[in-house]
């Protein structure tokens, strides 16, 4: 779901930039680029507590 959100913030970054909207751009990049660590960092843990 966390990954789902990311894309969903990176396209509207993408789609804010190309209109020349540089707050909004930046800004839904930035909410992009937190919930995709999120999401990696969870599924690292998720990762290494099934293999242990």
């Amino acid at each position: 779901m966390l990954l789902y959100w990311a894309i969903i913030f990176a396209v509207v970054a993408l789609i804010a930039g190309v209109f020349g909207f540089g707050g909004v751009a930046s800004a839904a990049g930035g909410v992009a680029r937190v919930l995709f660590f999120i999401f990696v960092l969870v599924f690292l843990v998720t990762l290494i507590a099934a293999l242990v």
